[in-house]
């Protein structure tokens, strides 16, 4: 590891084998934490190149426990995190309504890092429990058309770093890593992201997977979703577009209004209200505002208005809600 961090610190980049070589060798505990750390650190100075963060997919993919779900088309709606923004759980509450509306959704998570409350917590604290066995999670899509994906099951390899990343505490390229190692490999997907550059690698990335139909976010006042606080960017396989909120038939909401609390309990009492329909205004729009985009992702031919009454109409039936009770009951 020595010659790998002079090697960066001379601001060289990786090959994608050597990405990949490396992260199988911090897997199988080849470093220690000190040089991890100093690993991880060169991508909070520094850009992550294409061939680097292809790499490091193809070692993740590469070691994960499988999740085959015999062909079925589903979406997976996953932000990378690390935007410092503390917003509610937008993107997990957008999955169940997408799973509401009709489609098969496949949803990887983790618990949060530079977050106070990630996918995995708050399902965890309202009674969801983890699984990686292929029975019970096919029960679950079939029963709720979701299924949720535990990163930490499904990728061991990276339990070598959890303690690190969790002890640094700020978003690494691991947190640029969890929407693109799905195990299920879903053909649609639709993902956040924290800065420009890397919607453009994640677009770069994802066009280069035959049959791959995506939509990558990224506000433009810097949210890793689309927050309604301002315009926002939507990268797709054929498009590249910067909407405002009016193009989704919106209001602009502010900030503060979007907050996720301070607890996970704080964060599960806002994730309840609003799958019932019963959070705010903004905390409403702003999710069926994601739903929407994913929706589209899954059914091209509709319009964004389209798609947005589709997620309004999957909350105001219940459907999402009931969603979300056949997961939790489909555990067992």
């Amino acid at each position: 590891m020595k010659k790998i961090l002079t090697y960066l610190f001379e601001h060289k980049k990786l090959s994608r084998a050597e990405a990949r070589e490396i992260l199988v060798n911090i897997s199988r505990n080849v470093y220690n934490e000190a040089q991890v750390a100093a690993f991880i650190t060169v991508y909070l100075m520094r850009a992550i190149s294409e061939e680097e963060l292809q790499g490091f997919v193809d070692a993740l993919l590469e070691m994960a426990v499988p999740a085959d779900f015999e062909g079925q088309e589903t979406i997976d709606l996953c932000g990378t995190g690390g935007d410092g923004k503390n917003t509610f759980n937008i993107s997990t509450l957008a999955a169940f309504v997408v799973a509401g509306a009709g489609y098969k959704v496949t949803k990887h998570g983790n618990s949060g890092v530079s977050s106070k409350c990630g996918s995995s917590d708050v399902l965890e604290t309202l009674g969801y429990r983890f699984t990686n066995d292929p029975d019970t999670l096919k029960r679950q899509l079939d029963k709720s058309n979701i299924c949720f994906l535990h990163a930490p099951l499904f990728h061991p390899a990276m339990k070598t770093v959890a303690p690190i990343r969790k002890q640094l505490g700020v978003k690494t390229f691991f947190n640029m890593l969890g929407p693109l190692v799905n195990p299920a490999k879903p053909k649609y997907q639709m993902t956040g992201v924290f800065n420009l550059e890397l919607a453009r690698l994640y677009a770069y990335l994802f066009q280069k997977q035959a049959g791959k139909r995506f939509a990558v976010l990224h506000a433009l006042d810097g949210y890793d979703e689309i927050s309604l606080t301002g315009n926002f960017k939507v990268k797709t396989h054929s498009s590249d577009r910067i909407l405002a909120p009016a193009d989704l038939g919106m209001k602009t909401v502010r900030q503060e209004d979007i907050h996720g609390g301070d607890t996970r309990e704080d964060a599960a009492a806002i994730f309840l209200h609003v799958l019932k329909g019963a959070g705010s205004p903004a905390q409403q729009a702003v999710v069926a505002a994601n739903a929407a985009i994913a929706i589209q992702t899954f059914s091209p031919a509709l319009s964004l208005r389209d798609a947005v009454a589709a997620a309004e109409e999957s909350v105001k039936s219940g459907r999402a809600f009931q969603s979300f009770k056949n997961l939790i009951e489909a555990v067992a």
